[in-house]
């Protein structure tokens, strides 16, 4: 199993190109599937359970993990050939469907069922929404689910973005908590480890979850272009069946045993650390316990999308999901 991370270096011109990648058996006789995370995180917890604990491995998978940095590039990414399967939000893919690309991306199993980010501030007060009025918050590429969760938040709580309060969009995700520890921004949406790691040193203090804020939605789920699917749908199963034992695993298991497990993924974080961070996570419910899409979700992120100014159509829920393998491994997996 590769547990090394490549960076995904693409270019957005790539999308409209397009190659399918054949599956391909290793020395082992494992297939190889190339996985693109969008961002290396934390709260994706049972996807590295299940590569950490063998369970791909046990479904004849060997995976290649690769992360994007942004929707925008894991879906360059799996468009052009250089992924077969793709970890991203779900505005992604609907974007992509409603440019009309025939060949475009499915979404067959869903892991995060909230928003993972949170609002950090420099002050650690008993924080209050309307604290940040007048104030500036660091947050994420315009028409990223990051940010248009930000935006709906601030609006359900009687804040307007751009009046009210100035959000920072064009700092580079990567860049985000290195500008805060620089002093721009009074306050920074992060996801884990990074929100809890500059709290740790002293750079801030976690003050809001916008995922309990902003309600139940597919906020990551895995896709696959439409023909992949079509060519491989026991790759697919395989790959659906090791994701719901990893949810199966985390829901069953304490934070600390998560955290030991994961750790090696994140070298950079104690175990200790680790252990807050999921703790935090299984309190709001963060992880879906099985792969499964729930339809009130997928209208809310489309709900959310439309009130950013971001959804150009409403997308059917049955044309761009296909629940088949989620439904057979929840049947098949005891």
């Amino acid at each position: 199993m590769k547990k090394g991370l490549c960076l995904a270096s693409l270019s957005l011109a790539v999308l409209t190109a397009f190659s399918l990648t054949a599956c391909t058996k290793d020395e082992s006789g494992l297939k190889k599937v190339k996985l693109n995370e969008v961002v290396h995180s934390i709260f994706y917890a049972p996807q590295y359970v299940a590569l950490e604990l063998g369970m791909f491995e046990e479904e004849g998978l060997d995976v290649e993990l690769s992360v994007g940095n942004g929707a925008d590039k894991s879906m360059t990414a799996l468009i052009s050939g250089d992924a077969d399967i793709a970890l991203l939000g779900t505005e992604a893919g609907i974007y992509v469907y409603n440019e009309g690309r025939e060949d475009h991306a499915k979404a067959f199993a869903q892991l995060t069922q909230r928003a993972g980010n949170f609002l950090v501030s420099r002050e650690d007060n008993n924080f209050k929404w309307e604290d940040v009025i007048g104030k500036e918050i660091i947050g994420g590429r315009t028409g990223g689910m990051p940010q248009l969760v930000l935006e709906y938040v601030l609006k359900q709580k009687g804040i307007i973005p751009g009046e009210d309060v100035e959000i920072i969009n064009n700092i580079a995700f990567t860049s985000t908590a290195g500008a805060f520890a620089g002093g721009e921004g009074d306050f920074t949406a992060e996801f884990e480890p990074t929100a809890t790691a500059i709290e740790e040193n002293g750079g801030g203090y976690i003050a809001a979850s916008l995922g309990t804020e902003s309600g139940y939605i597919p906020y990551t789920v895995y896709m696959a272009q439409k023909s992949y699917i079509e060519a491989n749908p026991d790759i697919i199963q395989r790959f659906t069946n090791a994701i719901y034992k990893g949810q199966l695993w985390v829901n069953s298991h304490s934070a600390e045993e998560i955290a030991e497990v994961v750790a090696p993924f994140f070298t950079e974080s104690e175990v200790s650390s680790l252990t807050k961070i999921i703790d935090r996570y299984k309190a709001q419910d963060t992880w879906k316990e099985d792969p499964m899409f729930d339809k009130d979700g997928f209208t809310l992120i489309q709900d959310i999308m439309e009130e950013g100014g971001e959804l150009g159509a409403r997308v059917p829920f049955d044309k761009f999901i296909d629940t088949t393998f989620a439904e057979k491994a929840v049947t098949d997996i005891k």
